[in-house]
């Protein structure tokens, strides 16, 4: 069985494309494509399924199309529309040793400083040019911390911990 915490989210399937089972994969990390990738792990009610690839190609930067294995009617595809897609981290990790934003949400934040949890990265915005965790704190309120690796003093994949020199008076904004 699939554990959670061994994966992480990558994007979500679309709608089938065509009539031969390909579906539109929707993608915020094309680690599939840079790592010798057989499968996609889908969450399929709540359980996380492999599922090997035929063949995939790019329509844009953040679409693909692809073909499963067993997958030939469009019907077939279409159970798997709004499924989210997953990929494993012992594999991801194995790419080129930098971690991308997709892959350390879930993250703590730990301030160098005092030792203390911040929060748990839920999401990464990096729609500006000043990227930003968004953290839920321990309390479970939101905060935004600028994701700079000036900030960045360590980064533990093992225990899933980001290291940072938070600024006086971030935490209190």
């Amino acid at each position: 069985m699939i554990r959670k915490e061994t994966v992480y989210r990558i994007g979500r399937i679309g709608k089938p494309h065509g009539v031969d089972g390909e579906v539109s994969f929707h993608f915020d990390d094309d680690v599939f494509d840079r790592t010798d990738a057989e499968y996609l792990i889908l969450d399929v009610d709540g359980i996380l399924v492999p599922f090997f690839m035929d063949e995939y190609r790019f329509k844009n930067d953040e679409t693909a199309l692809v073909k499963f294995c067993d997958f030939t009617t469009q019907e077939q595809a279409r159970q798997l529309t709004g499924a989210e897609v997953y990929f494993p981290r012992e594999h991801a990790e194995a790419d080129d040793g930098q971690l991308s934003w997709a892959q350390i949400v879930g993250f703590s934040v730990r301030d160098a400083e005092t030792g203390k949890v911040v929060g748990e990265i839920h999401s990464v915005d990096d729609s500006t040019i000043n990227t930003l965790f968004e953290l839920v704190t321990p309390e479970g309120d939101d905060l935004l911390i600028p994701a700079t690796d000036e900030l960045i003093s360590d980064i533990n994949t093992e225990e899933r911990i980001i290291e940072m020199n938070l600024p006086e008076g971030l935490l209190s904004l």
